[in-house]
């Protein structure tokens, strides 16, 4: 049996969408599901109960810093990810592989895996298929991710082709030693870069291992959100409909919904509490920076749609007041409307799912946030 498996509930009859529940062994996921980032077994200025609050039950963490960052030894005899920072949700952590490749100059690519400078201390490191699946094993993440090469952008057909190939010869590598499949799932990643002929052959390779879930890798990396479409238009249909499908490193709304509408069932992103910090707020009406000088009298909630707690209880000029004084309070506050705000969306988006009614949630919505149509 598969540690995690995606039950689909329905299908949207104009889209490609699906309704469905995702089951982990650490709890039933509604999908389409946002996961909020807790790149360092923590999401950034928020408590796992207010996690719970915010309605979020699965969140990301990040192999790359934690293997640096106290070491996934000290985690495994705290009794796991899980128990280290008090979470019972569901846990999906990330190869450390986009990680290692963002650093450029500072590694080294060969077969054998990726030799690299830490970005703490400048000590030199190194990172193999085989020791991102030690080091997720320790954590006991229910979603393991396939440590994979994270094509750039612009990348010629030639570089994304090789990159491809190694991705699935490291992803062979990555089932090969995963020994805790009963309670852990391995995801591959297709790359390819924004080449159909490459998305189409990387697809199959990687789901002809038969994975539990399947990720789109190597999008939202500097292209156009038209380009991001086009390919998730031909590689979506390319993996299997009974699996999970992830899109990863993607959040903003419109995305979201764009996304969701070509048959993803998941995605992850730090902008919303990236933004959060930098004082702008994700809203029905659109983005508002409320650091800026127009908010220092407005006394309305930031959004008053929202049923979040910091909308519930203060306005925005108390939280201009807060992030200009920078204090941590106006951080926490920020992050908690923005997490909870896209908890909001894709309820919204699971229940137009539900009514068959998605394409016109779209509309009203892009016409709220200020979207073109």
């Amino acid at each position: 049996m598969a540690a995690v498996k995606l039950e689909i509930i329905k299908k949207d009859t104009r889209t490609k969408a699906r309704l469905g529940r995702l089951i982990t062994p650490h709890g039933v996921i509604d999908t389409p599901v946002f996961m909020p980032v807790g790149t360092q077994a923590t999401v950034k200025a928020v408590s796992p109960e207010e996690l719970k609050e915010i309605g979020a039950k699965i969140i990301l963490s990040n192999t790359y810093h934690l293997f640096l960052r106290p070491g996934h030894n000290l985690i495994e005899k705290a009794g796991g990810l899980h128990k280290f920072m008090n979470w019972d949700g569901a846990i999906l952590t990330d190869s450390g592989g986009f990680q290692v490749f963002s650093l450029g100059d500072l590694r080294k690519i060969t077969e054998e895996g990726v030799e690299f400078r830490s970005h703490l201390d400048g000590s030199k490191q190194f990172l193999s298929p085989e020791l991102s699946m030690q080091v997720q094993m320790a954590l006991g993440s229910d979603i393991v991710m396939a440590f994979d090469e994270c094509t750039p952008y612009p990348a010629t057909h030639e570089y994304a082709e090789q990159s491809a190939k190694r991705t699935v010869r490291w992803l062979k590598r990555c089932k090969s030693i995963l020994t805790t499949t009963e309670r852990q799932a391995l995801f591959g990643i297709v790359q390819g870069g924004m080449f159909e002929d490459l998305r189409k052959e990387n697809a199959k390779e990687v789901t002809e291992l038969d994975l539990p879930g399947y990720a789109i890798g190597g999008l939202s990396v500097g292209e156009t959100k038209e380009i991001m479409y086009e390919v998730l238009d031909y590689t979506v249909p390319l993996l299997p409909e009974d699996r999970p499908r992830y899109l990863m490193g993607v959040g903003s709304p419109d995305a979201l919904i764009e996304g969701v509408m070509r048959g993803v069932d998941m995605f992850d992103c730090v902008l919303p509490t990236r933004i959060a910090r930098n004082g702008s707020a994700l809203t029905r009406f659109g983005k508002l920076v409320i650091r800026n000088a127009e908010f220092a009298d407005d006394f309305n909630p930031v959004d008053p749609t929202c049923d979040c707690y910091t909308c519930k209880n203060y306005s925005r000029a108390y939280l201009r007041h807060l992030l200009k004084a920078d204090e941590i309070f106006g951080h926490r506050l920020m992050t908690i409307h923005n997490l909870r705000f896209l908890q909001i969306v894709m309820q919204e988006i699971r229940q137009a799912i539900s009514e068959d009614k998605l394409p016109e949630y779209r509309r009203r919505f892009f016409a709220d946030y200020g979207y073109d149509i």
